[in-house]
């Protein structure tokens, strides 16, 4: 915006939501827990990319929400919004924003402040950086907020983020105190996130409140996290899939009545099995009483847009994030515990699709930081419609040629091939008194017989995970083990069971005569009768079959 502009809305009255990452498979789903529990709750708020196409391709529940949006009510929360970082959204994709929202209905749309992506690449796991609570901090996300929000028809709600490492001299309620004062825009309070920088500070979990503008929120987050301690240090990690503590729920009790401008208050229950999310949507209805209300006057007098200076140095932020440099802030510890998140959101997302090659090549803490501070890692927020995955290949690769291992090699060559394998021709359905593959399973042929080695990190991560309860840190020690393993694997051909798992494969190792009979229902289904007991009970126990 070019001049001060007033603009106006009439916020309704939405009350007690429920958040939704808009997959049909994960729990809760909001529709069948309306359908256990009519009126429970009065709207969905749902995460989802800016671009209205690309949820309607992503998400698996948006048909259903687009279909009752006009009986329950939606709030658009999306991802890939920066509110900091080193550069401003692209006016094309905050057109994109404004289209969704309004075409979903969404009276408002809120975000955490952070940054979110770097050239259009989210950080591993949605962990965004949260700036630092300087001036130079608050200027650079006053001039985010005020972009995006000039490309907006609605109201752009700011979220104070989470924080693991206190950097900067302003608490976290004064600093989005001050973030409303220079942007006009209204608020929205994350307790969970609230919690994690009382932590950090070593206050009491309403220290500051009494100061900060309650009358400008109007909505309120709660969700489940973990407090874990660290010596006399206590840090909160916001996973929404953890139960929601009692000092959270007992500050919600008290704020709503202390804020005036109140239109929602949100569960993030992400994770939580459909009878947890009951009970505490049960409590939180009590709260949140159901029925209408007036609707809000808004007002926002938005100042010009400002120049983004890039003083608050993010890139700095994301070198000590990724343990590429040293913190250069005075909290070390919660710079240490902010790494040590990061470095585990990163492997369990490699993982996903190179359990053998990250346990061997970056199975470490130390490995780990040597892939994150690479410039391979670094290069995937440089270029767009990469993953994870893609860099820790390109780096394996070259850790492969600068130190060559033909044990290594094969896994890495093995975990590489099973996307391959796994596009094969999918097995035929069995027809009645049939029995075949399941549909989540193909066999696939590899030169070289890694049975042992498939076996040994199963083995490994359970009793490393085992001995990390009554340890203070996981020892790792134990993964020469797995390196010894894989440096003898037995001659080939080796044919093996590749099944999908989640967002990944796994791959699973069966007996010899099990093997044999799925190899024959590979390439066609056959009667029962035709298929022998011992394979029939073995396939159907491990999930491998299908009957007509």
């Amino acid at each position: 915006m070019s001049d001060t502009s007033v603009r106006s809305w009439r916020l309704p009255w939405r009350g007690l939501g429920l958040s939704s990452n808009l997959d049909a498979a994960e729990s809760p789903q909001p529709y069948r827990l309306l359908a256990e529990a009519p009126g429970l709750f009065d709207f969905v708020e749902y995460s989802a990319p800016l671009s209205l196409e690309e949820t309607r391709a992503q998400a698996s529940l948006f048909p259903e929400l687009w279909a009752r949006r006009g009986d329950i009510p939606v709030l658009f929360h999306p991802v890939h919004l920066n509110l900091y970082g080193p550069e401003l959204e692209p006016s094309a994709a905050l057109a994109a924003l404004d289209a969704h929202a309004r075409e979903v209905g969404s009276d408002w749309v809120g975000n955490d402040v952070g940054w979110w992506h770097a050239g259009g690449q989210p950080f591993p796991g949605y962990l965004y950086f949260t700036p630092p609570f300087t001036e130079a901090g608050l200027r650079d996300c006053a001039a985010h907020a005020l972009h995006v929000q000039s490309h907006l028809s609605v109201p752009l709600a700011l979220e104070n983020p989470a924080v693991f490492a206190r950097r900067g001299e302003l608490h976290v309620l004064d600093f989005m105190a001050r973030l409303h004062a220079r942007t006009g825009l209204p608020l929205l309070l994350d307790l969970g996130h609230l919690l994690s920088y009382q932590l950090a500070a070593g206050l009491p979990l309403d220290a500051g409140l009494a100061d900060f503008p309650l009358e400008r929120v109007i909505e309120l987050h709660l969700a489940g996290g973990v407090v874990t301690r660290s010596g006399a240090r206590g840090f909160y990690v916001d996973d929404h899939t953890q139960p929601v503590r009692e000092e959270l729920l007992e500050l919600l009790e008290s704020l709503v009545p202390r804020c005036p401008a109140l239109r929602a208050v949100t569960f993030e229950g992400d994770g939580h099995p459909l009878e947890v999310a009951l009970l505490t949507l049960r409590r939180l209805r009590r709260v949140v009483p159901a029925g209408p209300r007036p609707p809000l006057s808004l007002s926002l007098e938005a100042p010009p847009t400002p120049a983004l200076t890039r003083e608050s140095a993010p890139w700095e932020l994301f070198e000590a994030g990724y343990g590429a440099a040293p913190e250069r802030g005075g909290d070390a510890d919660g710079a240490r515990a902010e790494t040590d998140f990061r470095l585990a959101v990163v492997a369990e997302a490699l993982d996903r699709d190179w359990p053998l090659s990250r346990l061997l090549l970056a199975g470490t803490r130390e490995r780990l930081r040597a892939f994150t501070a690479s410039l391979e890692f670094r290069e995937l927020f440089e270029e767009p419609h990469r993953s994870p995955g893609h860099a820790f290949a390109a780096w394996t690769r070259r850790q492969l040629r600068e130190q060559p291992d033909e044990g290594l090699a094969a896994v890495v060559s093995f975990e590489t091939f099973l996307p391959t394998a796994w596009r094969m021709k999918a097995p035929a359905a069995p027809g009645p008194g049939q029995v075949g593959l399941a549909e989540g399973v193909r066999l696939g042929t590899f030169p070289v017989d890694l049975t042992e080695a498939v076996f040994a990190a199963r083995a490994l991560r359970r009793h490393l995970a085992g001995r990390a309860w009554a340890g203070e840190v996981l020892e790792v020690s134990g993964l020469e083990s797995l390196a010894q393993v894989a440096r003898r694997p037995a001659p080939g051909p080796w044919t093996f069971v590749l099944r999908r798992k989640g967002r990944g494969l796994e791959v699973v190792t069966v007996p010899p005569s099990l093997l044999e009979g799925l190899r024959v229902l590979a390439r066609a289904p056959a009667s029962e009768a035709q298929v022998p007991a011992q394979v029939l009970a073995e396939g159907a126990a491990l999930g491998l079959l299908r009957r007509g």
